[in-house]
This record gives C-alpha cells, sequence and structure tokens, in this order.
C-alpha cells in the first residue's frame, strides 16, 4: 500500500486531502522525521510539535504566494518535507544536502533564512509592507515560540506590527512550554471560534463605526464596550498585552488538533490588520523520548529510535562539560561568581552549576544583548560575572560589549562555546568571526586554550582578572589530557613554546595546537625542525616572545579556526608591521572569507585546509622543497603574504 506522504510532492497536493487523510498524514510525517533524524542527528522535538500546524498552513494558505516566515528555523523540517524536499531529505544537515534550516537559496518556499532566534516578526513585517508598497495581494505569516519571544528583537517587531494597522499581516506564537496561558478547554476554543468568526467581527466593525458618530456619548459607549471586552478576554486569555499593541488575538488553541487549526486558520486569513493566533503544542509530540526529554531531543546526533539512546562512542567529556564542572569548583571558592547564560543553560554546561547555586544563576532567556548589559551592571558592584554563550550568538551583543562592558573596563567573563566550525547546523551557527569581532575592542583580553586543563587554567585566570575578558573553545570533545585537581594562573599576553626548531615556525591558536604539533612531528621526518607555539592569547599578543623569533626564524605559519581577515594572522601581521619587520615570510591558515556550509566538522575542515596534511605542505611550499615521504596531501586554501 502506497502511503499518503509519498504522493505529498507540494503543498497544492494537501487540498486534495480529506480530514480523515490529513490525519494520517500527520502521523507519517512524524514516522518519517523520526525514522530520518534518528541516522543523520537534527533538531527532532521542535519539527515533532509543529506536525499539525505546518499541515494546517499549508492546507489553507496558497503557498508560496502567501509567505511564512518561521523564527529559529530549526521546526521547519515538516515544511521541507511538503515543499518537494521529502527525496532529499536523508541528506539533511549533510555535506552537499539539505539545510537543517530554511534557506531562500534552497527553495522559493523558504521566504526568510534563519538560525537565531526572535526574526520572524521584523522580517514577514517587511515583507507585508512591501507587498503594500508594490500593491500587490497575499499573506505574509510569522510563526514565532514563546522562547523566541523572550528575544527583544520579537518586541521591537511587534511593537511596529500593532502601529501599521492597515496592514494585512498574522503572527503565530507557538507555545510549547505553557509559560504565557493554560487555559486550553472547551470554554476557552468555544468562545475563540465566535471571535474569529467573520460575522462576529463585521458586527463589531459596524458597531464601532456607528458609536464614534455618537459624539460624546459615543466615545463612552467606545470606553465601556472596550474595557468590558479586554476584562472578559482577560479573565480567558492572556492577550491583553497583544491587544494593547494593537493586534487581534486569538487563542489559546489545542496545535495538536488539525481540524480546529484549520477552520481558525481559514477564518482569521481575510481578517484586516495585525492578528495574532496563540496555539498550544508539545516538543516532541508522538515520540514518548522526545515527549520526556524535549531538551535533550531538541537537537541531538544519531541515535537508537527504538531506545533514545545516543549513539555516540566518544568517552571524552566534551569542552562544554568541563567548563560547567570548573565552574561549579571555581564558585565554591569565590562567592562573587555569577554565571549567566541567553536560554542555554544545557548547551552552556551550566545546568548543574544553576542546580548548586540557584541564587547565583541567571537565565535571561534569548536575549544576549540584555546578558552582557545585565552582567555589565553586576561587575559594578563587585560581582564576577561569567556569561556563557555561542560564539554565533555573542554576535549579537557587539556593541554591549563594546559600550557597556569594554568602554567602562568592567571584569565581564565572556565564555564562547562552540567556536569554530560546529558542523552540520552549518553557517548560521560556526562560531569563526569571535577572534575577528573581539581583537577589535579595547581593554578586551582574548585567550583560546588549547586543551581542556588549559580551559579550565583560562577560566581560573579570568576569575582573578580585573578587566573583561574572553575564552573561546569549540564545540564537542575534548583532547583527552589529565586534568589536574588545582588551577593555574596563566601570566596575561603570554605564549608558550611547546616544541623547538629552526626551519619553520608555527603559531598556532586554540584547536589548530594539536593539528600543528602533528605536523610538526611529521615534518621532523624529513629533516624539517619546526617550532610549535601556543599561542594562548589573540590580544594581547606576546610582542617579547614575537620580535625575539623574528632573529631566529624567517619562515612563518599561523593556523586559527577563524575567518582570516582580521583573526589571529592579522594580528601577527600588524605586529610585524609596527615594528617595520620586513624579512618575515607568513603564510596563514584559517577559514576564506566566504559562508561555510554545513557538514560534518572534519569534512568541512578538510574543504577550507585545516588539516595536519595542509600544514606540512605549507611547510613544503615555504622552504621550496619536496617532500620526501610518498604520502597524498590534500590542500584546502592558504593565503601567504611577504611582510
Amino acid at each position: 500500500m502506497v502511503s499518503l506522504i509519498e504522493n505529498i510532492n507540494s503543498p497544492q497536493d494537501l487540498k486534495e486531502l480529506s480530514s480523515k487523510e490529513l490525519k494520517i498524514l500527520a502521523q507519517e510525517l512524524r514516522d518519517f522525521i523520526l525514522g530520518s533524524v534518528s541516522i543523520t542527528g537534527g533538531h527532532l522535538a521542535p519539527s515533532l510539535g509543529v506536525v499539525e500546524l505546518t499541515l494546517a498552513l499549508h492546507y489553507v494558505f496558497n503557498t508560496p504566494k502567501d509567505k511564512i516566515v518561521w523564527d529559529v528555523g530549526h521546526q521547519a523540517y515538516v515544511h521541507k518535507l511538503l515543499t518537494g524536499r521529502r527525496e532529499r531529505f536523508h541528506t539533511l544537515r549533510q555535506l552537499g544536502g539539505i539545510s537543517g534550516f530554511p534557506k531562500r537559496s534552497e527553495s522559493e518556499y523558504d521566504t526568510f533564512g534563519v538560525g537565531h532566534a526572535s526574526t520572524s516578526v521584523s522580517a514577514a513585517l517587511g515583507m507585508a509592507c512591501a507587498r503594500d508598497i508594490n500593491k500587490e495581494d497575499y499573506n505574509v505569516l510569522a510563526i514565532i515560540g514563546d522562547g523566541s519571544l523572550s528575544g527583544g528583537l520579537a518586541f521591537e517587531g511587534l511593537n511596529q506590527s500593532g502601529h501599521l494597522q492597515k496592514s494585512k499581516f498574522t503572527v503565530i506564537l507557538n507555545d510549547n512550554e505553557m509559560s504565557i496561558a493554560k487555559n486550553v478547554g472547551a470554554l476557552s476554543n468555544y468562545l475563540n471560534s465566535i471571535i474569529t468568526a467573520p460575522i462576529y467581527n463585521k458586527v463589531k466593525k459596524e458597531i464601532w463605526d456607528f458609536t464614534g458618530k455618537l459624539d460624546k456619548f459615543g466615545n463612552k459607549v467606545r470606553i465601556l464596550a472596550r474595557q468590558l471586552e479586554e476584562s472578559l478576554k482577560n479573565l480567558i486569555v492572556p492577550g491583553l498585552l497583544f491587544e494593547e499593541l494593537g493586534f487581534r488575538y486569538f487563542g489559546p488553541f489545542d496545535g495538536h488538533n488539525l481540524p480546529l487549526l484549520i477552520k481558525i486558520l481559514s477564518s482569521v486569513k481575510d481578517i484586516p490588520g495585525p492578528t495574532l493566533l496563540h496555539i498550544i503544542t508539545q516538543k516532541g509530540k508522538g515520540y514518548e523520548h522526545a515527549e520526556k526529554d524535549a531538551t535533550r531531543f531538541h537537537g541531538l546526533g544519531a541515535f537508537d529510535k527504538v531506545t533514545g539512546a545516543s549513539l555516540s562512542k566518544s568517552k571524552i567529556p566534551s569542552y562544554t562539560a568541563i567548563f560547567g564542572d570548573a565552574m561549579i569548583e571555581l564558585a565554591e571558592k569565590y562567592p562573587e561568581i555569577v554565571a549567566i547564560t541567553a536560554a542555554m543553560p544545557d548547551g552552556t554546561g551550566l545546568r548543574k552549576f544553576g542546580e548548586t547555586y540557584p541564587d547565583r544563576f541567571f537565565d535571561v532567556g534569548i536575549a544576549e544583548e540584555h546578558a552582557i548589559t545585565f552582567a555589565a551592571g553586576l561587575a559594578t558592584k563587585g560581582i564576577h560575572p561569567i556569561a556563557a554563550i555561542y560564539s554565533s550568538f555573542l554576535q549579537r551583543s557587539y556593541d554591549q560589549i563594546i559600550h557597556d562592558v569594554a568602554l567602562q573596563n568592567l571584569p565581564v567573563i565572556f565564555c564562547l562555546d562552540r567556536a569554530g566550525i560546529v558542523g552540520e547546523d552549518g553557517p548560521t551557527h560556526h562560531g569563526v568571526f569571535d577572534l575577528s569581532y573581539l581583537r577589535t575592542v579595547p581593554k578586551l583580553v582574548v585567550m583560546a586554550p588549547k586543551d581542556e586543563q588549559e580551559l579550565r587554567d583560562m577560566l581560573y585566570t579570568a576569575i582573578n582578572y580585573d578587566s573583561p575578558i574572553a575564552i573561546r573553545y569549540p564545540r564537542g570533545s575534548a583532547i583527552g589530557v589529565e586534568l589536574k585537581k588545582d588551577f593555574t594562573q596563566i601570566p596575561i599576553g603570554k605564549a608558550e613554546i611547546l616544541r623547538d626548531g629552526n626551519d619553520i615556525l608555527i603559531w598556532a591558536i586554540g584547536s589548530m595546537v594539536y593539528p600543528a604539533l602533528e605536523a610538526a612531528k611529521e615534518l621532523a621526518k624529513d629533516d624539517i625542525h619546526s617550532m610549535v607555539i601556543n599561542a594562548r592569547f589573540v590580544k594581547p599578543l606576546d610582542k617579547e616572545l614575537l620580535l625575539k623569533l623574528t632573529k631566529k626564524i624567517s619562515n612563518w605559519i599561523t593556523i586559527e579556526e577563524n575567518i582570516l581577515v582580521g583573526g589571529f594572522g592579522s594580528a601577527i601581521l600588524e605586529e610585524l608591521e609596527a615594528n617595520q619587520i620586513y624579512d618575515v615570510r607568513v603564510q596563514r591558515i584559517g577559514l576564506p572569507d566566504t559562508f561555510i556550509e554545513h557538514g560534518k566538522p572534519n569534512q568541512l575542515c578538510e574543504l577550507v585546509g585545516l588539516t595536519v596534511e595542509n600544514i606540512i605542505q605549507s611547510a613544503y611550499t615555504m622552504l621550496n622543497k619536496t617532500k620526501k615521504k610518498n604520502k597524498s596531501l590534500k590542500v584546502g586554501k592558504v593565503t601567504s603574504v611577504k611582510v
């Protein structure tokens, strides 16, 4: 028997299905996503939670003419399956495959590229206003979760939306945490079915227009009617805030009741002005393991779909876990330490810290800008705040880093998880710009550990430093070195020589230190002796060591898991130029000036040349030598500069 999903190649195919068939299709979609994501990994729970909503949206609206804008986008798997990407879905998040997020270049149905939260309202409103300017006619919908609604950008968009009363625009609030309202039931559904009916809104408009003609008495009637309506709705539904922002509010509704969603969407689609539809969903709906632990199944690697167990084989703790444990150890010694996260207590390793020290832990929601200014405020009163935020998310706080922290020289510690290439989540999540954008900030120290012990020591160093400081470290398993029981303070701005040599000097930072050591070991087999420096600090550089080594070795290689533009290699070049040193050749290895797509981290590193083989080949090239060993080398992108 042919399944329904095999005949769905576009949203138009949905419109031929009966209500019973749509319900069957919803289950097939859940099964398909579960089977695929268990192999490729991905964002499972969010997509399982919006199956019925996505079906209803594409059933009621005429996409791609009508525009659906997803927030964050990790819940768009059903959307991808319904819009012609089913046969390629097995390539999800794989190199050369389809993206795990909406991507404009991938499909005309993906109206806005997204990977960070709270963007949908502003982007969709822009589309609605463009439609009006161009005198076109189509619907624009923004789907935003209750978590994303905690971001300031979302409220900025809502604020302007309510002001543009003539622009038809719909926001769908997908509330999957029951954090805004719990009023899901027959009474709420009944009342909302009345107020969403076209006849209700027609009568309301006629009464409103009529009372407007009754001079002062009419105004009093209007005020009384408005107060009565708001009082009743405030008792039943939490829509007062949105109504005051200028939206017509409808809900909350059961987001898994497909016939109800179709009915409601059909009713509100032609209401003029901004409207907000509030639905309640369950993350991980239909998969028991995800329903019980939506956090773990929010985004994960390959897993056993029967047991829910991860298929990861690494027994080495992640940098994230090392950081989390070190935070608890240090918090016991330093009562002034507090931890801040922007809605990522698990992703940043701070969950245990929050349980151990609840009064010293702050989850500010998806509000990175606020997190940094909040940390600055804490720092003015003797508190030592540690803000743990993903590298790519900290980009949102650039002004706060400069204006609120560095300009006032406040001792805020920035811990940048997921620095470098993160893999399957792709360009929206690669943390490959932080060395460049942080290095430009005066008074800010920027460092990166070569391994987990050095991460612990850098955190300890930062706590004992009285100015702003940033530590960036990669995603995934650490190196596996043995951890010391205590901590060692690292002198600010001091690098370390890990291997001596006089033919090639390799300056490495962070995750590239061990590949540099491996390359030096291989080069030594061909009698090429390399000095390897663990820079540790991108700012300040170890200028004393740098100048000393210019007199010893003239062929230098720099390697970093960061974009070359303005990064660590650029810092080396700038220092040489500042000291008018022109007899040193520098070859920089790093990421090219482009956005890196999604794929497994090792594949992407090979693609851009962040490999041991590329360091070796760069050394041969600089020395004008041919390798003696019969070894195939895959060469990626390198940039060579003579200073």
